[in-house]
């Protein structure tokens, strides 16, 4: 940018590089460490650098992890029938703060999109077909978008033949909503998912 200091300038440059930082963001969080005390500073690039060299993926599951295996596949007091498969890594983390879910998890790192070139290949479908010789349930939790959907049932597809129960997260109305305010495919689905009571 014309009248900025390099430095400044080449540290917007950088921080539009995240998802989701505009123009207007990067200009604010570059005045935010410009003005920030310099301990501060040291310690968000210490953590950027230990994030780089500190975090792998899970050889088993794929997550991220400090250590391999991850704490999650290392805890023998997990489901081991049981994985539920998910895109990326936060949505582990989404499911673990419910507490709900005592399985083992498996991450794609993202979802079949054909028109994006993403294929089998590209994701971690192997190493979870490589998993599955004790498992009796694979939950797919793919994201309910046309991706996701389509992840899920190419999932069933190859896993089903080999006698594993294969299921499929519940979508539908979130907590605290109006039917009226929702979509269509929304409350199809939230009918199609319903249960007893």
């Amino acid at each position: 940018m014309k009248g900025l200091p390099e430095p400044l300038s080449r540290l917007m440059d950088a921080l539009q590089t995240l998802p989701g930082i505009g123009g207007k963001s990067a200009q604010r969080l570059a005045y935010h460490i410009l003005k920030a005390p310099r301990g501060q500073v040291e310690t968000l690039a210490a953590a950027l650098l230990d994030v780089k060299e500190k975090i792998s993926f899970c050889s088993t599951c794929c997550n991220i992890a400090d250590r391999d295996p991850c704490s999650i596949c290392e805890d023998q007091g997990r489901d081991g029938s049981q994985i539920c498969v998910v895109e990326e890594p936060a949505n582990v983390m989404a499911i673990e703060r419910t507490g709900r879910f005592k399985g083992r998890y498996h991450v794609l790192h993202g979802a079949l999109s054909p028109m994006h070139g993403v294929g089998p290949e590209q994701l971690k479908v192997a190493e979870l077909m490589r998993r599955l010789e004790k498992v009796t349930e694979v939950i797919v939790a793919t994201n309910p978008t046309v991706d996701g959907e389509a992840t899920a049932v190419y999932l069933s597809r190859l896993i089903r033949p080999m006698g594993i129960t294969v299921s499929r997260i519940g979508v539908g109305l979130p907590v605290g909503s109006e039917i009226d305010y929702a979509d269509e495919v929304t409350i199809a689905r939230a009918l199609e998912g319903r249960r007893n009571v």
